[in-house]
Formats: C-alpha cells, structure tokens, sequence
C-alpha cells in the first residue's frame, strides 16, 4: 500500500515554528479575544464546557474555512514569488472582515510580524513585497512567509499557526469566563487533538470553496465595541 510522503521537520525548523506560535511573540495576539468576550457578556459562554464548545466551532466554522485556507495559498504564493496572488489573498482577508475589531486585529498584527521580521532578516527582498501591501498586510499573508523562512512544511506551519491561535484564545477564556489553568489546559488539549484534521481539510479548499460566514461571531464582534467593560481588544 502507497504512504504518502511526510517531509521531514528539521530541529531549528520546529523551534522556529515554536518561536512564531508562542503568545510570546511580540504582535499582539494575547489582546483580543475575537468575539469571546462578548460571547461571555451575553451569556453564550458561561463555563468549562461552553467555552470549549464555542472554541471548537470557531476552529471549524472560521478558521478551517478562511484563515487556514488563506495561509496555505500565501504560502504556495510566497513559494512562487507571486505578489499578484498575494495581494489578491491579502484584499480577501480585508474583505471578509465582518467587523472594525476583527480587520483592525489582523492588520495590526501583519504590521507588527512585519516589523519583527525586519529585525530578524532585513535582507530578505520579499518583505518589501510584504510591506507594500496596502493598507496593510494582514496576519496570515504575513504568517505565511515568516514560516516560509523557517524553511517548515506548509502543513507544519498551518498547524503551528493554528495551535498559537488555540493557545492565545484559551488564555483569553481563562481571563474572561473565567475558568481555571486546569480547565484551559483540558480545552487545549481537545483544541489540539482536532487542529491536523482541521490542517489536512484546509489544506484541499481550493478558492472557491474558501468562506468567511460566522454571523453570530460577527454580532458579537460589533457589540464588543460599545461593551461596557473590556479586558480585550475584540
């Protein structure tokens, strides 16, 4: 029976991969909650089970259908030097933001990669490709060429970007729920037990089969705006 072929993850490529999934990169991750808190605000999320549920349609609903699938042309598009194809990806990106919170999210943190890769590798040309985007390059066009850097397989780096985002999320449930670190570590685990299946479909959308559609997600994004009290930026 045929195997298919699994490209191998070199050590300084998987502590890259680490480096750039931490909350401890310095783009901003660890301030938004992308519509979780005011989730919690009007009662949709109330405890351990709630929060891992809405965490797990998140990681379905939304990101297997849009960021995901985004990173993975980006990656093939960096491959390729195609700054057409990115720029397209990138206006896409812009487009399906359903609030001001979420599309000021993703390109405050495009921003914020680009200036950390510029102090990483100023050299490399692609990232004057990079930062003409305009008016900003979102998060996951720009993710996608930091792990292109790292010299990662694209399903590696999917699965990367998806872990830091389940990571950030889970400490935004811990803080605004808020629930316990044995309660967020038990999320993350059910969180990380479903990313590579979720990895290996995002990896065969194509783009008309690429979606943006959480309307609840997108209400509650607009009402965290005017919240009372926040702890997070969206």
């Amino acid at each position: 029976m045929a195997t298919a072929h699994i490209e191998p993850l070199q050590p300084a490529s998987l502590l890259q991969l680490i480096w750039l999934a931490s909350p401890a990169l310095p783009v901003g991750g660890f301030s938004y909650s992308e519509g979780l808190e005011p989730a919690v605000e009007s009662g949709h999320v109330s405890d351990e089970s709630s929060a891992a549920t809405w965490l797990a349609d998140q990681l379905h609903l939304s990101m297997a259908r849009s960021e995901l699938p985004v990173l993975a042309a980006a990656f093939r598009a960096w491959q390729q030097g195609d700054p057409q194809r990115l720029s397209a990806l990138n206006d896409w990106v812009r487009q399906t933001r359903e609030s001001s919170e979420l599309l000021q999210q993703t390109e405050q943190m495009g921003r914020s990669l680009l200036d950390w890769l510029r102090h990483r590798d100023a050299a490399d040309a692609r990232l004057a490709v990079l930062a003409a985007l305009r008016p900003a390059p979102t998060w996951p066009v720009a993710f996608a060429l930091a792990t292109l850097q790292t010299g990662a397989p694209l399903a590696a780096s999917l699965n990367a970007f998806a872990f830091g985002w389940a990571e950030n999320m889970v400490q935004a449930a811990i803080k605004a729920v808020p629930l316990g670190q044995a309660a967020g570590q038990r999320i993350l685990q059910q969180l990380s037990h479903a990313i590579p299946a979720v990895v290996e479909g995002a990896l065969a959308l194509d783009d008309t089969q690429r979606q943006a559609f959480a309307p609840m997600l997108a209400i509650l994004s607009a009402q965290h705006e005017t919240q009372y009290s926040r702890l997070f930026r969206s």
